[in-house]
């Protein structure tokens, strides 16, 4: 795990960012030209994020899983990147549905290449029915910590996570994990989405913010330049 000293760069500091003339004039030519909604904007991590991919960033519109993971990959590749951020690892939005309703042996050979335990943070996107939150495993500070924007409760995916560091610790190890130490929360104390539609932008955030540790200073009246943000960066393939 990288060390938790992490300097008052300017990933830290920075907190929010304008959209530029150059990312709206993208947005409008994806949002509103005249191309099949099925034309490929971009491909990258394996993801290929078509025009209607990345519509779903315009006015009040769900995120869907494509644009999710997609986002979630391009912090996993800053991460790696840049030395002083902690390292970051992202599960695909799939990964929860699946240890959840299916258990640990439908999930088990999805890290055969990869050891999670070598990271500072896990990431995990979680669908509920209609709705996106988020789950991150912070190994190097032992806790497990629920983020949903309309402060929902969900116990269950923190003992499902738990359960499943368990397995696969005991599956790739061949050891008993300790949680001596961890804690585990649905936390109270984050932005607040106070419409129907940007859970998705939240979460993307969440997961944005808390992987260089920054402050989750943002609100609700982001979300609009976010959206417009995102989708700049998307199709450029790194994140401002």
């Amino acid at each position: 795990m990288k060390s938790q000293q992490i300097s008052r760069t300017k990933y830290v500091n920075h907190l929010f960012t304008e959209p530029s003339d150059e990312a709206d004039e993208l947005c409008q030519r994806i949002w509103n030209g005249q191309s099949s909604q099925s034309e490929e904007i971009t491909e990258a991590f394996g993801i290929k994020l078509t025009r209607r991919d990345l519509s779903t960033l315009s006015d009040r519109n769900w995120l869907n899983d494509q644009v999710i993971d997609f986002y979630l990959q391009l912090i996993c590749q800053r991460s790696e990147a840049t030395e002083n951020l902690p390292k970051v690892y992202a599960f695909n939005t799939f990964f929860y549905l699946n240890i959840s309703t299916k258990g640990y042996d439908s999930v088990r050979r999805w890290t055969r290449k990869v050891d999670i335990f070598e990271y500072d943070l896990l990431l995990v996107p979680i669908h509920l029915e209609a709705h996106w939150c988020l789950a991150i495993v912070d190994l190097a500070m032992k806790r497990i910590d629920y983020y949903d924007s309309l402060l929902g409760r969900n116990k269950k995916c923190l003992d499902c996570l738990k359960n499943y560091l368990t397995e696969e610790y005991e599956d790739k190890k061949k050891e008993t994990f300790g949680f001596k130490g961890w804690k585990f929360s649905l936390r109270r104390d984050i932005p607040r989405q106070t419409n129907g539609s940007d859970c998705g932008v939240f979460v993307c955030k969440f997961a944005e913010f808390a992987s260089r540790r920054a402050p989750m200073a943002f609100t609700q009246q982001h979300m609009p330049n976010y959206r417009r943000v995102m989708v700049y960066e998307l199709v450029e393939k790194k994140l401002l």
